[in-house]
């Protein structure tokens, strides 16, 4: 540390010098000119005196001359004595600027440090940052910790009492029965939709325990899922495991290698955050919904990890998407088997959030119309009316996307 201040006042001392050198070699400068004159003018008076002798010239000839240049070096060398004059006062003032600059880079530099430097900490190289990240990730706070700073928020668009009525009248029903694996994917689906993500999760972590070994990549990706949303947009050492759980079952679900990138990234490794995500963008289809949430970081990322000029990978449109939100046609099947309370509420909670995503973000032409599909299911024909009008206005002039919602409006009975 004392060498850092050395060094430091070292090069300030060397540039506030080297300004007042300037200053004083500019005083200097101004006296060349009549100077030189004077030099000239007397080695023309030696000239004279040697073309005389030579009898190049005569006498009358070199007095003239003589007579002459002397004339010229007494008024060169009075106008060089005015400006020594003139110039002999302000060099205090040259002084004076020169102790001011000196001043103000030291007091600016002591200034900028305090309040912008860290004063007192040591050089970190890169292995003890990389050692720092890893204590930190390993102290992160847990999941319960996130939660408690989450600030509560209200839903945007309250949702409608009779499917609140279901949803409790569901949560009763999975309370008695708490085997009842179909029961607690409902619950966890309707708790997600309504924003309740502790409770989405609670119901996804039973779930997880009824299926043991039978859990799949997509049971602990959504758990993951859940418990960030419900921090927050953290990701928990909890989460963090779910995660891990999901990949050891598919490493290429693209879901949970995201979000796997993002929590080495609020953790202080930019560099592996990179990578992880730089891998992912490559291998991914156009649509997939990580790509956009990449493309926004991923430069900046890259940055920090000391990659320069880094262009994002474009992704491959040959590639398929990621499944669409929504329920889908096993959704629909697999609800066939409930009983009509329980199929009304499962529906509901998905169309519920498929139908927000889109009022506030847009979607494909497939989206919008499995979400007319799905009010079909629910027979809400004038809802799905409703969602087919607005397609037709979001859709104007792209015959293609039309087709597309079409057949879901065809499906619920509201188009020909």
């Amino acid at each position: 540390m004392i060498a850092f201040w050395i060094v430091s006042v070292a090069m300030t001392l060397l540039v506030a010098a080297l300004i007042g050198l300037a200053l004083l070699r500019r005083r200097r400068a101004d006296n060349t000119g009549e100077a030189s004159d004077i030099g000239v003018y007397r080695d023309q008076l030696r000239e004279v005196d040697r073309d005389l002798e030579r009898g190049v010239i005569g006498p009358e000839e070199a007095e003239r001359l003589r007579t002459e240049v002397s004339r010229r070096l007494l008024s060169a060398d009075a106008a060089a004595q005015a400006k020594a004059a003139q110039s002999t006062e302000p060099r205090g003032l040259t002084l004076a600027m020169a102790v001011l600059v000196l001043s103000f880079l030291m007091g600016a530099s002591l200034y900028l440090y305090a309040n912008l430097g860290a004063p007192g900490y040591g050089d970190l190289g890169l292995a003890d940052r990389i050692a720092q990240a890893e204590e930190a990730r390993a102290n992160r706070p847990d999941q319960e910790t996130a939660e408690a700073q989450v600030p509560a928020t209200a839903p945007t668009e309250p949702p409608a009492p009779e499917y609140l009525e279901l949803v409790e009248r569901l949560r009763n029903a999975v309370a008695e029965r708490q085997d009842d694996l179909q029961g607690f994917q409902l619950l966890a689906r309707s708790e997600a939709a309504l924003g309740n993500y502790r409770e989405a999760y609670q119901a996804q972590e039973r779930i997880i325990a009824l299926k043991g070994d039978a859990a799949t990549a997509k049971d602990y990706v959504d758990l993951a899922d859940m418990m960030i949303l419900a921090a927050g947009g953290y990701i928990s050492p909890e989460a963090e495991r779910a995660l891990q759980a999901g990949l050891a079952r598919d490493p290429e679900n693209g879901v949970a290698t995201y979000y796997a990138g993002l929590s080495f990234a609020q953790t202080g490794r930019p560099d592996r955050a990179f990578r992880i995500w730089d891998g992912l963008l490559r291998r991914s289809g156009a649509d997939d919904p990580w790509v956009a949430p990449i493309a926004s970081q991923i430069e900046e990322m890259a940055w920090r990890a000391g990659v320069n000029d880094y262009t994002p990978p474009l992704p491959d449109p040959s590639l398929p998407d990621a499944p669409l939100p929504g329920p889908s046609a096993d959704d629909m099947d697999a609800a066939g088997d409930m009983s009509a309370e329980d199929r009304e509420a499962m529906i509901a909670g998905m169309v519920a959030r498929l139908s927000d995503r889109l009022s506030r973000q847009g979607g494909t032409p497939e989206e919008w119309a499995r979400l007319i599909t799905a009010y079909g299911v629910l027979n809400d024909t004038d809802q799905a009316r409703a969602i087919w009008n607005n397609a037709q206005e979001v859709f104007l002039g792209n015959e293609a996307a039309l087709e597309v919602v079409r057949e879901g409006a065809i499906s619920a009975g509201v188009a020909q």
